[in-house]
């Protein structure tokens, strides 16, 4: 064997070694988004499910309010069916929707004494709110780990990697644009 087979055979085992580093990378940015997207996921199911218990609580004190806690059911519906389809730009619409619709609801309990001394609405509002504060954060953990896996996809030689063994890349998690919108501070002060 001379000199040139040893050099040649040296660089197909570098490149053989390169190409399985680009590819365990890649495998892990793909895992990394499926993690966050589980995170995400169980935390949409339990606010799912506190959502009912809330909206029954408040409909024993809010009796003529029903257009409200209608709008907080249609639109946990709407982010159930989204999630369930993994429907990302479905997902950050109804998410807006349901996070207003929630707002509203808050709101209008201001005008119940009754049910703001109530302690399961309470139990009920720091529950739901704690797991709004955590799906932002996840949404946000989510988005960085699409964002890398999406970058190092389409960035050479990784994208030659990516492309022979069929890497795709997600859709971020975007939201809606009522809630990027400024917020009239004046309206909530009527």
């Amino acid at each position: 064997m001379g000199i040139g087979s040893i050099i040649f055979l040296a660089i197909i085992v570098v490149l053989a070694g390169y190409f399985i580093v680009i590819y365990n990378n890649l495998v892990n940015l793909k895992h990394a988004v499926s993690k966050a997207w589980s995170n995400i996921d169980v935390l949409l199911k339990q606010r799912h499910d506190e959502i009912p218990k809330l909206v029954e609580v408040c409909k024993q004190y809010m009796g003529f309010e029903q257009e409200t806690l209608t709008k907080v059911m249609e639109a946990r519906s709407r982010v159930s069916n989204a999630q369930q389809s993994g429907d990302m730009n479905a997902l950050g619409s109804a998410e807006g929707m349901l996070r207003m619709g929630l707002g509203n609801l808050f709101a209008v309990a201001e005008d119940y004494p009754e049910l703001k001394a109530n302690e399961t609405f309470r139990h009920l509002q720091e529950r739901i709110s704690g797991l709004e504060n955590s799906i932002a954060d996840r949404r946000e953990f989510y988005n960085e780990s699409v964002n890398r896996n999406n970058v190092r996809i389409e960035q050479f030689p990784d994208l030659i990697v990516a492309r022979a063994m069929a890497f795709k890349p997600f859709e971020l998690l975007e939201f809606a644009e009522t809630e990027t919108q400024d917020v009239d501070v004046k309206v909530l002060f009527n």
